[in-house]
């Protein structure tokens, strides 16, 4: 995709990215006990074009589901292109928003198994009310749907990235488990980051992913194409390779319980301390010093490995509102007369060197580093 197309994708905030089936059998092969007797609720998958609702239609019976709820929004662009569940009418494709209620999958066709047959059969039969129009758009966050998600017992799907703010803190509103795909870098917004400092919320087994979605857009970066070639999709098909995906739940998982096993040693030398925080600098999650008691600084990617039996989060170090950790980096030499600065005109005729890093009114170079969480380990 390109970058002009990903840009107005975000300025339009049209959020039409749809999963594939691979990539959620490889995360949900995690949660399967979660599900018995539970009321599942995609809130964001017409069953049109949604694998999350083809999922849970083709394993009803065996997660044991006590109902599976699914709502679309009004207007999908590429409707009935994945899974035609309802019989064609015209040429023009349903764009109504409607909902859809599963409490059962019996074998319709008698083969001796459910499967996608049965889903079809099941959504087409006069015998079975299981689908129905929506007065409204379909938006999660319209009364309708509000009142679907009263009733689940568990949400589950990829919502719109350009309002995971609002979905999350929807979810939590009404006290759900959930588990939803959303960008990596979601983890720094300060709402989100406040539910994983209090244990309300934790990373899946899918973390720093580079996903394929179906999209609306048009695919033509080069090296996107190659990508999703490779994994055996169609770009010219608006499918697209999305890096930087991560898992989000608070279902409780034995990940999080599985302790980081740490064999580095502090120096300071290799640790050097913040000039602007009691915190030692660690660059990766496995660089964590075993003997080290203090605040240190590490990457957000820590949050993959994060059990909070073994650590606790102190704070976020990245943003306006937050602290932001640096360090000096020695005196700035004049990249034209290979002079270190000697006066504060200098410094401000050069208030950047050739690499783009900021200067201290002292003459020292400062280079901002990526996004910290600051942490400590629990005795």
């Amino acid at each position: 995709m390109a970058k002009k197309d990903l840009t107005q994708a975000k300025v339009g905030k049209q959020d039409e990215f749809y999963t594939q089936l691979p990539d959620i059998e490889k995360e949900l092969i995690h949660y399967r006990d979660h599900f018995r007797d539970k009321v599942v609720f995609c809130n964001c998958d017409d069953p049109y074009e949604s694998n999350f609702f083809k999922y849970f239609a083709l394993n009803f019976n065996a997660l044991g589901l006590k109902k599976l709820i699914a709502t679309c929004y009004d207007g999908s662009p590429i409707a009935q292109q994945e899974l035609p569940l309802f019989p064609e009418k015209d040429a023009e494709p349903k764009r109504k928003a409607y909902k859809v209620e599963i409490s059962e999958v019996p074998d319709l066709d008698g083969n001796g198994s459910t499967d996608l047959t049965d889903v079809q059969l099941l959504l087409k039969s006069s015998d079975h009310n299981v689908k129905a129009e929506l007065k409204g758009n379909g938006d999660f966050r319209s009364p309708e749907c509000v009142e679907l998600l009263k009733q689940a017992d568990i949400v589950v799907t990829n919502p719109p990235f350009s309002l995971f703010r609002e979905y999350v803190a929807q979810l939590f509103k009404y006290d759900k488990k959930f588990l939803i795909i959303g960008n990596m870098n979601a983890i720094t917004y300060k709402e989100i980051f406040a539910l994983f400092k209090e244990n309300k919320l934790w990373i899946g087994y899918g973390f720093n992913l580079s996903m394929i979605f179906r999209t609306t857009y048009t695919n033509t970066l080069e090296s996107n194409r190659k990508y999703v070639i490779s994994k055996g999709y169609d770009p010219d098909k608006n499918y697209v390779k999305t890096p930087a995906i991560a898992w989000f739940t608070n279902l409780d998982i034995k990940k999080r319980h599985e302790d980081l096993i740490l064999i580095k040693h502090y120096t300071p030398e290799e640790y050097p301390k913040y000039d602007n925080y009691d915190a030692i600098n660690v660059n990766t999650t496995n660089d964590i010093p075993c003997d080290y008691d203090g605040v240190m600084g590490v990457p957000i990617t820590f949050l993959d490995k994060y059990s909070p039996d073994q650590f606790e989060i102190i704070t976020l170090g990245v943003g306006e509102d937050n602290f932001t950790p640096t360090k000096k980096y020695g005196k700035f030499r004049n990249p034209v007369t290979g002079e270190y600065c000697s006066d504060k005109r200098d410094f401000l005729l050069y208030i950047r060197d050739t690499n783009g890093k900021y200067l201290t009114e002292e003459g020292y170079r400062v280079t901002k580093l990526y996004a910290r969480i600051l942490i400590r380990k629990k005795h």
